[in-house]
């Protein structure tokens, strides 16, 4: 019995859990494009000077974007393909809890057993979007772009594994046809 009592309670934490660390993606690109002819790329400077965060954060994004092509066996160069572009937004999520109870006691007015009249928990939450673009260097035409959503990590230490995730996510999505 104790069994079905406790189950409940653990799946609504394993739920918490893993919608805590989610990444949503979704990826749209050029049907037009040949993704087989880009082999090596190169960081478009002014898109991501644009980008409206930190030059710290910038940095843990280039550095795992680079690290995410170089494993799809792309290359850095001087005289790329393709064009690194990066672009960011970030909500914050205020939810409110409200809990009126009113507690024991005798009607209106003093209760010996008055638990007060209720409390609020406010909970705030950093939410980004990460955008990657991905530009044809000779054509200066975006040919595919995607787009993770997730929430943001507070402490610094674990910004560039939250980071990592996330880019490693969107990237899963190129080329077009390899999440299938």
């Amino acid at each position: 019995m104790r069994f079905l009592k406790i189950t409940p309670i653990l799946l609504l934490l394993a739920v918490f859990l893993t919608s805590c660390s989610s990444v949503r993606v979704a990826s749209d690109y050029d049907r037009e494009a040949d993704f087989n002819s880009y082999q090596t790329y190169a960081f478009f400077k002014p898109g991501i000077d644009k980008a409206e965060i930190s030059d710290l954060d910038k940095k843990r994004i280039l550095r795992a974007i680079e690290s995410e092509m170089q494993a799809k066996g792309f290359t850095k160069s001087d005289n790329p393909d393709m064009l690194v572009s990066i672009f960011t937004k970030t909500n914050e999520n205020i939810n409110i809890y409200q809990n009126n109870m009113m507690g024991w006691g005798y009607g209106w007015g003093w209760h010996p057993w008055y638990w007060g009249s209720g409390y609020n928990t406010v909970s705030r939450t950093s939410e980004g979007t990460l955008y990657i673009d991905l530009i044809d260097a000779e054509d200066k035409e975006l040919v595919w772009q995607g787009m993770g959503t997730a929430a943001l990590a507070r402490e610094v230490n674990k910004k560039q594994e939250r980071i990592n995730e996330i880019v490693q996510k969107i990237l899963e999505k190129y080329p077009p046809g390899s999440d299938r």
